[in-house]
């Protein structure tokens, strides 16, 4: 037996303060200090130019701030007291160029958030933020909208593919890494959309009813690990309700929640269109974005009248300036100018996003051991997905111009408010170009998969058949239903059928069913793979790299597994002409509740909960080599800590992720951490999961106080949510917390 190597993985999900937030919070003093001291020489006029801003392509030239970057806004600064202008860019996968307002500009784009989520690795959180906030710098702009971290709670959301999966101890952990990635650029770096945006239908009308705790302990949570992890200059709030009441006037999640609760020093800004009145300022929203896009300028032409009437008190709005101009002084943009126009390494960059690419890919299926796929295969056929033009990307405010351009571009919608920007496009590395130079002496050949007979035909005849799928995503839209759609899912049966040997690489941006899985020897789930997404695919594919990508949410068995089975709002009227005076042109459909049933067991918990067996569970993934784990040791008490040994047994080097998930007498069952060790051959680690409380805990609204009763628990250490490799039981002592 090979000796043990002293070695230690840790994971440590703690309540202690880190030295960086540390540094972080003693910066944050002075730029309070700092804030103050320039309020109090600003005029009244020129505090209210820091609370509003337009978006630049709805100005006319004349109007525009010379050299401003075309982005999503801008705010003026107050240039004889040294605030400088803050000028906005989306998103989280890198600098968007929404309707190439910036002719001919291009960007790196990452993979997608479910991509980055399914590496389970902050680190290439981080290394993301930091390449994309280095080029919103280098373009001229020092606020990224950045930090998606909406909890997946239906697969079928159009948004999801920004997001960062459906558990809030996963998202938090990875939206902090990636907003703390941004932020070292000298750049404001927001967490988004505060909260419960979970659905784009109705999304600007909609209110969600759900009791305070269920949101303590999944979506909020989220957000709240996030911000102690990422320390974000601003928090965008969203267009839905909660409640009854828009989130960005209501005083429970921005007030209450967002700064007495949590300490959040930095400023809310609102969403593009989510501000209704100008009462908001009072109610915890600090800016308002994009003011062109609401009903009436609120807090510009609408806030002077309000002071005027002393409807609204100048102590509110220094309130507001003064959180704006901290986090302009805690992260650095006050003393770091924009410089545009600044060179950018993209060839470097392009290796950030194929490095999150590769580690994000999911194998699921890998019957006979059929990938890697054999050096010496002699034909391939390469059949749909647009495999020959690049990878597909998600639609709306977050989509990138990738560099080189996009090969191919098709309408992403055809009515609604999607059909003014989104668009379906292909760009990146193409997969057929890349399968080619990992297979030099193979002949490959490429159909479009449109006549499935044909592809049938040609498969048979092929040593290897591929097929790409896809399954578009975009802002603004929901899917109906969890099909592939679009013929897809016979091309594969007819595909395979002809050709034992069949691989399908999925490229979408929610889970899919898989009507055919059992006739497919081989499944990738390869999401949407961004700037190098093709060599990604083929680097796995070829064995290059060893899958270790794990899944970040639930792939359902069928639709009716899901807590809403009929999706909310697709069977409410079309909005009347009494709903868009109120809410505005955004307005699609009639005012609605939406209820989770599931309330904090979002996820793999609502299917640990009912006993579901899902397609493939959360957690899942699959490689080219085996781990075996053993040594199982437990501390319970105040805390709780897990220690076991993970061992590479296999013939390849690769990455596992271990997870460690804890069970509370009739409690689902929750995530408490995880380990991502990279083991040789042969080789050995201790990984060490110590639990943050908040997620053994309960939250009990009436005290506002998380609690975790004393008693036992059980302890999996497992692959996935359903698959325990080694349990255990700890007692655990009673714990409470202020929220």
């Amino acid at each position: 037996m090979k000796r043990l190597r002293a070695i230690l993985l840790t994971v440590v999900i703690s309540t202690a303060l880190s030295p960086v937030a540390a540094a972080a919070r003693e910066s944050g003093d002075a730029a309070e200090r700092r804030a103050e001291q320039t309020l109090s020489k600003m005029t009244l006029e020129e505090k209210v130019r820091l609370l509003h801003g337009p978006m630049p392509m709805m100005l006319p030239p004349s109007k525009r701030p010379e050299g401003v970057a075309m982005g999503a806004g801008f705010i003026e600064g107050v240039p004889r007291l040294g605030v400088p202008m803050l000028v906005e860019t989306d998103a989280s996968l890198g600098v968007s160029n929404l309707m190439e307002i910036r002719k001919g500009d291009v960007a790196t784009a990452l993979p997608s958030g479910l991509s980055l989520a399914s590496t389970w690795d902050p680190e290439i959180a981080r290394a993301g933020g930091k390449m994309i906030g280095s080029e919103a710098r280098a373009k001229g702009f020092n606020v990224m909208l950045v930090g998606g971290v909406n909890l997946v709670r239906d697969p079928r959301a159009g948004r999801n593919f920004e997001y960062l999966g459906e558990d809030p101890l996963l998202g938090g952990e990875l939206v902090g890494a990636q907003i703390a990635g941004v932020q070292s650029n000298n750049i404001i770096g927001t967490i988004k959309h505060y909260a419960l945006n979970a659905l784009e239908t109705g999304r600007n009308i909609h209110s969600v009813i759900m009791d305070e705790g269920a949101m303590r302990e999944s979506d909020l949570l989220a957000f709240q690990i996030g911000i102690e992890k990422g320390n974000p200059g601003s928090v965008m709030c969203a267009y839905n309700r909660v409640g009854g009441v828009f989130a960005c006037e209501n005083s429970f999640l921005l007030n209450d929640v967002l700064r007495r609760d949590w300490g959040y020093k930095g400023y809310v800004m609102s969403d593009w269109g989510a501000v209704h009145s100008t009462e908001a300022l009072l109610k915890g929203l600090d800016q308002q974005s994009g003011e062109q896009v609401d009903a009436k300028r609120y807090f510009s032409t609408e806030l002077t009248k309000a002071l005027e009437e002393k409807r609204i008190p100048e102590s509110a709005v220094d309130t507001a300036a003064r959180r704006i101009l901290r986090s302009i002084y805690a992260h650095g943009v006050a003393d770091n100018p924009l410089q545009p126009g600044q060179p950018i390494d993209y060839d470097a960059n392009a290796a950030v996003a194929q490095k999150a690419a590769e580690a994000g890919i999911v194998l699921l299926r890998n019957e006979g051991g059929i990938l890697p796929l054999a050096a010496g295969v002699r034909s391939i056929l390469v059949v749909g997905g647009n495999a020959d033009a690049g990878v597909p990307g998600g639609g709306g405010s977050s989509q990138v111009v990738p560099v080189g351009g996009l090969k191919r571009v098709v309408p992403g919608a055809s009515t609604g408010t999607a059909a003014a920007f989104a668009k379906r496009g292909y760009g990146g590395t193409a997969p057929l170009d890349a399968l080619r130079a990992e297979f030099p002496n193979a002949r490959i050949s490429f159909l479009d998969g449109k006549d499935a007979a044909a592809a049938a035909a040609a498969a048979k005849a092929a040593d290897m058949a591929i097929v790409f799928t896809e399954k578009y995503a975009t802002e603004a839209i929901d899917h109906p239903d969890l099909s592939l759609g679009e013929g897809q899912d016979a091309l594969i049966d007819a595909v395979a059928s002809a050709n034992a040997k069949t691989v399908v690489v999925l490229q979408t941006g929610n889970p899919v069913l898989m009507p055919w899985q059992a006739k497919v020897p081989a499944i990738l789930s390869a999401w949407f793979g961004g700037q190098r997404g093709g060599d990604a695919i083929a680097r796995i594919l070829s064995g290059k790299v060893n899958p270790s990508g794990h899944l970040p949410v639930t792939f359902p068995a069928s639709a009716d597994q899901l807590p809403n089975p009929v999706l909310p709002g697709s069977n409410i009227p079309p909005a009347n002409k009494e709903t868009r005076a109120v809410y505005g042109l955004q307005a699609g459909l009639q005012p609605y509740d939406i209820s989770f049933p599931e309330g904090s067991d979002a996820g793999y918990r609502w299917f640990d909960k009912k006993g579901l067996k899902p397609l493939y569970p959360f957690g899942y993934g699959l490689s080219y080599t085996s781990f075996r784990y053993d040594g199982l040791k437990m501390t319970g008490g105040k805390t709780l800590t897990v220690r076991f040994t993970v061992t590479n047994t296999g013939d390849r080097e690769g990455a596992d992720v271990p997870q460690v998930y804890v069970t509370r007498l009739g409690k689902a069952k929750r995530l408490i951490g995880w380990g991502k060790p990279d083991l040789k051959p042969g080789e050995s680690r201790e990984v060490t999961v110590t639990a943050d409380p908040r997620v053994l805990a309960d939250f009990d609204a009436k005290a506002q106080r998380w609690v975790v009763p004393a008693g036992p628990v059980k302890v999996e250490v497992a692959t996935s949510a359903t698959d325990p490799v080694l349990t255990g039981t700890a007692r655990l002592s009673r714990v409470t917390r202020k929220p």
